[in-house]
């Protein structure tokens, strides 16, 4: 029922908003000039029947008349640096194309159907990411705002460059919400190797974020004995190597370190100082959580044998999700009609549907992504993998808002 040119059309004009020429890569971030041109395409999307508001804190809300419990479905369209075109793009896009197809078809809904294009789901610019879910969740703080950017700019001043007043973001939050539901990339390979274009997803992996400051002394390299120096990046080595060893043995749970900034990154100075991320997730939050400690506890040791100065900072601690059992049935109703047998899989990247976990049920579909990969110019999903999910999409939908 859903018209597919139209989605793919949607697609390809939305990935040419920050897209690299070179590479084909797409770099949207948040309160920005190129995020706000893919704002304002989907704010021009209003064809689909929804009446668009930009709320407090900028994410995109596209509501069909009337009041009470809503059937929220959404993603994001900001994106990692060099990202690929689908993900988040293709959940807001095909609820959109969901939205247009009920209003073509002039279906009567009983309940209202809102559709979210949330701020800075991937943390890309400010290491602190789902601004836009957490809001409309009610969890985001004030405090939050205060994460700076490379530049120094706080989110608090990127906002007020962007037009929304820091002050007022606990009005964005949404009461009534009655379900979520949202449509991803997989990002991963189980698909893929199932042989299969969708699958449900049982729950998400929590991801937990910290920064690690080590110091030792910055001194000439040449003038220097190896065995006085206090260098702050063999330490951050040596910490590294021992985190990857601990996880070898890890089935669900993983951590990496993806960001590493060597102070004063000279090539003949000894590094006096390193910082760097890692993001540790499991979908099991008491197992993560005793992971944590074995991480921080090979910091401190690494440390205080190099005689190094340490510091930990939190960047965020979000809860795994279990995805509602009766929510899953549905979909997995949904994908048998259409001939396809049901999967069922955990996420282990994050998506704004955390935020809602405990406010009211939540679940994921989930498309199949070719190789697994994702973030990266490569990621893709077939035009055909894409039909199938928002025809699966629709009809899930379609029965949500007649309930």
């Amino acid at each position: 029922m859903i018209n597919s040119k139209r989605l793919l059309g949607h697609l390809a004009e939305l990935s040419e908003i920050g897209k690299n020429g070179a590479t084909g890569g797409i770099t949207r971030f948040s309160y920005t000039d190129v995020e706000q041109k893919a704002v304002d395409l989907v704010t021009e999307l209003r064809q689909a029947g929804l009446a668009v508001t930009v709320d407090e804190v900028g994410n995109v809300i596209g509501s069909t008349p009337g009041t009470g419990p809503a059937i929220v479905v959404g993603s994001h369209i900001d994106t990692v640096p060099e990202g690929g075109k689908f993900d988040g793009a293709l959940g807001v896009l095909s609820a959109i194309e969901i939205a247009q197809t009920l209003n073509e078809q002039q279906v009567e809904q009983t309940k209202l159907l809102k559709v979210v294009a949330f701020k800075d789901e991937e943390g890309s610019r400010f290491g602190f990411g789902m601004i836009g879910s957490r809001a409309i969740a009610g969890t985001l703080k004030e405090s939050h705002l205060n994460v700076l950017d490379n530049d120094g700019i706080s989110i608090a001043k990127a906002m007020q460059k962007s037009g929304f007043n820091p002050k007022t973001i606990a009005d964005a939050k949404q009461e009534n919400m009655d379900v979520y539901v949202e449509m991803h990339i997989e990002q991963g390979k189980v698909l893929e190797k199932a042989n299969l274009p969708v699958g449900i997803v049982s729950g998400i992996a929590g991801p937990l974020w910290l920064e690690i400051t080590l110091e030792g002394i910055s001194e000439h390299a040449g003038a220097t004995p190896m065995n006085i120096r206090k260098d702050a990046l063999m330490g951050a080595s040596e910490c590294l190597i021992e985190i990857e060893t601990l996880m070898q043995s890890e089935s669900t749970a993983v951590a990496t370190v993806g960001k590493l900034n060597v102070y004063p990154n000279g090539t003949n100075v000894i590094p006096g100082k390193v910082v760097f991320t890692i993001d540790i997730r499991d979908i099991d939050e008491e197992h993560r959580n005793g992971l944590e400690k074995q991480i921080i506890s090979i910091i401190k040791q690494v440390s205080q044998k190099r005689d190094l100065q340490w510091n930990i900072r939190e960047l965020q601690r979000v809860k795994p999700v279990k995805a509602d059992p009766a929510l899953q049935q549905m979909l997995s109703d949904k994908i048998k009609e259409v001939g396809i047998e049901p999967l069922k899989l955990i996420s282990g990247a994050g998506h704004d549907a955390m935020q809602f976990g405990d406010r009211c049920p939540i679940t994921m579909l989930f498309v199949r992504s070719k190789d697994g990969i994702s973030h990266n110019p490569l990621e893709y999903s077939s035009e055909e993998d894409i039909t199938i999910a928002t025809e699966v999409f629709y009809k899930f939908i379609y029965d949500l808002v007649r309930k």
